[in-house]
């Protein structure tokens, strides 16, 4: 018997770098988009969150961000690869990825 795995809803926050160019935010921000969507995920929303955030502290020489929120749906086992890649890519600050059914 093969055990079918359940999608469930996710929500990611993306953390960029606020003085980049728009058209660099832009390819960021289909770049993180493509990550979800090869990993198996259906993105139901995604929009900037927030932007130029004047944030108090510091993080990768970086002292304005803009947030990015993309709503989705995948298979649990997705979230790691999904994690992994954004790692990988130089222009994300900081993410976190939060499973809403919890």
């Amino acid at each position: 018997m093969v055990k079918s795995e359940i999608t469930r809803k996710y929500e990611l926050m993306v953390m960029v770098n606020a003085k980049m160019t728009q058209e660099e935010k832009d390819v960021v921000f289909k770049q993180i988009t493509e990550i979800v969507t090869k990993a198996e995920g259906s993105i139901t929303n995604s929009q900037v969150w927030l932007d130029k955030h004047k944030m108090s502290f510091r993080i990768k020489k970086c002292n304005e961000i803009t947030y990015y929120l993309v709503n989705f749906t995948s298979k649990s086992s997705a979230i790691t690869e999904i994690k992994q890649l954004l790692k990988l890519n130089e222009k994300v600050l900081r993410f976190i990825v939060i499973n809403l059914e919890k």
